[in-house]
């Protein structure tokens, strides 16, 4: 069975992997549930064949008084560093 991860966004800092797996256990078997409190956000592995239906039936959805944003997880792109001042950028010294 194929896997996809879904983006869920918006979350309540103080949302717990139960709260979320409740959500989302209605379209398949959960594979993980990866929550980032500190930026209130999450992904969420369920079948592929049900992602079009939980993000029907999830986005939008009011949670913890928060208004959740659900859509198909897109690959991380890597940063490129500018290489100019900021963290790890080359300083000179006046």
């Amino acid at each position: 069975m194929a896997v996809k991860s879904l983006y869920v966004g918006n979350l309540p800092y103080n949302s717990t992997e139960e709260e979320i797996r409740i959500i989302f256990e209605p379209f398949g078997p959960i594979e993980d549930i990866r929550l980032i409190h500190s930026k209130g956000f999450g992904f969420v592995d369920i079948p592929e064949e049900n992602v079009a239906a939980a993000i029907e039936a999830t986005n939008g959805m009011d949670v913890g008084g928060r208004t959740i944003t659900v859509n198909e997880a897109r690959q991380r792109t890597e940063r490129r560093s500018q290489g100019k001042g900021g963290f790890g950028g080359r300083r000179e010294r006046w």
